[in-house]
């Protein structure tokens, strides 16, 4: 019993660290994902969305913290009632995901790993499982080091939880998880193999056959049924191949312009994916990088969810010189956390993404045939003549 519970205490607190630490990573895309379940076709809760990226700061670091204490043998008690009580709240909202399809990713581990709704509620049932059964056993739960160690260890955690916090909110995530990271070609991860796995549907076919209904099911061929059609379900059985980037776009009037911006060789893109909660002093730092960029040739434009009409009041408020073009949303917040920010590309491949904080390690390639003008100076001068 002493070594089940060891092995099981051990096992519990490094998988909440984990955990902890990759959201911690990324407390922005957390409370994205707080924010799914906020939503009033969820669990009706929007009174708490402004407040979803303290809260999420709040439950990440807590999580970490509970899985040292575990490990050290730090209050045990008081512990052990904290994570049941996690625990049983994350098992709940994974359930209710699974069950009624709302949230089909929980961000359990973020964009580490992703799990589906039904895996996230097993795990959190396995959790749950090992926590009761190490409060059953928690006479065999012996502490490790001295009192005031376990103290220090505590408390250096919770420093090192803060400052990674804030650092990640400053600047971007220390470790990029998902698709857009520096090094990828957009292009490339957009396309699908030939011989790619498709999806797998399932047909389930009503027909009225001389007054009875009859069902065929089948994975799409023609029943040939000597009856009326009444109508057809259809199911997905198998999910095929997805390419890793598979919603990214640039539009503007209703013209797509995705392929003639991921061919430019120098490109750099302002993106800021809703300027009503964007932080505006950000675009001050915009202004004076991207003026160095068109400086050396490069091709600037901006890209936000926001309407033409409010990137422009934007552009003149800033004097920003460069369009502003429209792309999805939650593909916005995918690509970078900052709101605004900066990204890099050369060709289609992503060469730096930075916040507006760290625009002054912006680097630049000059152009050996820099363009005579940039597309608003374009848009002037047409109207002059």
């Amino acid at each position: 019993m002493r070594v089940l519970v060891g092995v099981s205490r051990i096992f519990v607190g490094v998988l909440f660290i984990i955990s902890g630490l990759i959201k911690l990573n990324d407390p922005v895309g957390f409370s994205f994902k707080l924010g799914d379940y906020f939503a009033p076709e969820v669990l009706n809760l929007p009174f708490l969305e402004p407040f979803a990226l303290g809260i999420a700061i709040l439950v990440v670091i807590l999580e970490v913290l509970l899985g040292v204490m575990l490990i050290v043998g730090y209050a045990k008690k008081f512990t052990l009632w904290s994570l049941l009580l996690m625990i049983g709240f994350f098992t709940f909202l994974t359930f209710y995901s699974a069950y009624f399809n709302k949230v089909t990713d929980c961000g359990c581990f973020g964009d580490a790993l992703k799990l589906t709704p039904w895996q996230s509620f097993t795990k959190d049932v396995v959790l749950l499982v090992l926590l009761l059964f190490l409060y059953r056993g928690r006479r065999y739960i012996e502490p490790f080091f001295t009192k005031g160690f376990r103290s220090i260890t505590v408390l250096v955690s919770l420093v090192l939880c803060l400052w990674l916090g804030f650092f990640v909110l400053e600047h971007l995530p220390v470790i990029d998880f998902r698709a857009y990271k520096v090094g990828t070609n957009i292009t490339k991860d957009m396309q699908t193999p030939i011989n790619a796995k498709k999806d797998v549907y399932q047909y389930t076919w009503s027909f009225d056959v001389n007054g009875q209904k009859k069902t065929v099911v089948n994975r799409g061929e023609d029943p040939k049924v000597e009856g009326s059609l009444l109508g057809v379900e259809t199911s997905l059985l198998e999910k095929g191949y997805e390419p890793p980037i598979h919603d990214f776009s640039i539009e503007r009037d209703g013209i797509d312009y995705t392929t003639q911006m991921l061919e430019k060789e120098h490109l750099l893109v302002v993106i800021a994916y809703n300027l009503d909660v964007a932080q505006k002093e950000g675009f001050v730092a915009i202004k004076e990088a991207t003026d160095s960029a068109i400086a050396n040739g490069y091709t600037v434009i901006g890209v936000s969810a926001s309407s033409t009409a409010e990137t422009e009041k934007l552009a003149a408020d800033y004097q920003l010189d460069f369009l502003f073009y429209f792309c999805d949303m939650t593909t916005l917040k995918t690509i970078i956390r900052s709101n605004p920010s900066i990204m890099s590309l050369e060709r289609g491949t992503i060469l730096q993404k930075l916040h507006f904080n760290d625009l002054h390690k912006l680097k630049l390639k000059a152009s050996e045939t820099p363009p005579l003008t940039n597309a608003p100076t374009t848009k002037v001068l047409d109207t002059i003549n």
